[in-house]
């Protein structure tokens, strides 16, 4: 069950293939980052397949899942983007974008065959594509003075979270990353330890 710092994606790219009519959709399924990710696998696939009657793309992205995008590529609009999105909607996954590219095999399919074409195409990639869930996960930086390594420590192991970086200097630094949910239990504990300042640089990630 999905929280309110989990997310759904998929953990390598998949690809299928779809006849209709003569008319070939491929379809492929791709895990993104960020959005400049997006845009590059955009630019290599209207590449690769340039010869291609149309190259159409639906993605969604973040956590949250409010940054998505639906693109007909030339096809009557409503007809593709939009399928392919409701697809990722239908499997509640984000950072992700899904291409069909659609070879015309002469003959039309009108506006309610084409949905379902892509529709299909899409339903097929994300079927071979694993899902997986992730965490949001939020990092901490905590300066402190050697003294009070021992507290810092103690908490650490309690807690559980990942740390990032660590330096022992005149002050000691540590950065540490852990889930949305367990933050403000961890910040708490960290505050409480005498000399030690929390950085107010805290990046969800």
């Amino acid at each position: 069950m999905m929280t309110e710092d989990t997310y759904k994606t998929i953990a390598a790219p998949a690809e299928s293939v779809y006849t209709e009519k003569r008319s070939k959709f491929i379809a492929i399924a791709l895990p993104v980052r960020t959005l400049a990710e997006i845009k590059a696998y955009l630019d290599e696939y209207q590449k690769k397949y340039y010869d291609a009657r149309h190259v159409c793309y639906a993605y969604m992205f973040g956590a949250e899942r409010k940054e998505f995008r639906a693109n007909d590529n030339g096809e009557p609009s409503g007809t593709a983007g939009k399928p392919i999105l409701g697809q990722i909607n239908s499997n509640e996954l984000t950072d992700i974008l899904v291409i069909v590219v659609r070879y015309f095999g002469g003959i039309k399919l009108g506006t309610s065959g084409l949905i379902v074409a892509y529709k299909t195409a899409a339903a097929q990639a994300l079927s071979e594509a694993q899902i997986i869930e992730k965490t949001v996960d939020e990092q901490v930086t905590v300066v402190f003075e050697y003294p009070f390594m021992n507290d810092i420590m103690r908490i650490v192991k309690e807690e559980s979270p990942e740390i990032l970086n660590q330096s022992y200097d005149m002050d000691c630094v540590m950065t540490l990353r852990i889930r949305k949910s367990q933050m403000p239990r961890l910040r708490m504990r960290l505050e409480k330890v005498e000399t030690a300042r929390i950085s107010d640089d805290v990046t969800s990630l």
